[in-house]
């Protein structure tokens, strides 16, 4: 996810502080993964350098007085292109090294079947943890659980297509030419 759009986003509405914007960028997107406050005050200062952020004043509070910025017109502007650009759709760096720890299993003789099989667990043990976060939480964690969850499950059926495949892929990988895109296992 871009930090430095989201950040454009939390502002738009209204000009704020580094310390409310790290607050809720954290309580709506930081699940598991919160911002420090210096790569918020660091991205901050990159949109402004770019135009898209302005400083807006200087808001008292406890302790120093805390630096108050605004969206400007080129950030209104960067963030529409943004929220009507689709996101390209990638496969994630666990799904590829997943796929890439099964053909070096393989390779090496080792027990691909055991390499699906504790990722299943794996996966099986996070999908029980986003279930009691969907129905313990609050609509944006269950909307959040929601988006995990499906994507565990297409994962998960990943994992029966490959075990399904394990025998061919074997043959695959143990020729001794490098395969090429045409030669994919079905």
């Amino acid at each position: 996810m871009s930090v430095s759009r989201a950040l454009l986003g939390l502002l738009e509405p209204q000009a704020q502080h580094g310390y409310t914007l790290r607050r809720r960028y954290d309580d709506w997107f930081g699940a598991g993964r919160p911002l420090k406050s210096a790569q918020v005050y660091a991205t901050l200062q990159r949109l402004a350098r770019d135009g898209l952020v302005d400083f807006a004043g200087v808001s008292p509070g406890e302790g120093p007085d805390r630096r108050v910025y605004a969206i400007t017109e080129a950030g209104v502007y960067e963030l529409e292109r943004w929220l009507t650009e689709p996101e390209v759709p990638d496969v994630s760096g666990t799904r590829r090294a997943l796929f890439a720890k099964v053909v070096i299993a393989l390779n090496s003789g080792r027990p691909a079947r055991e390499v699906l099989d504790q990722q299943r667990q794996a996966h099986l043990a996070r999908m029980r943890e986003m279930r009691a976060n969907r129905q313990s939480g609050d609509l944006l964690t269950q909307l959040a659980a929601d988006f995990e969850l499906y994507h565990l499950d297409a994962d998960l059926k990943w994992i029966d297509g490959a075990e399904a495949r394990l025998d061919r892929l074997a043959a695959v990988v143990a020729t001794p030419e490098t395969p090429t895109p045409s030669k994919q296992v079905r």
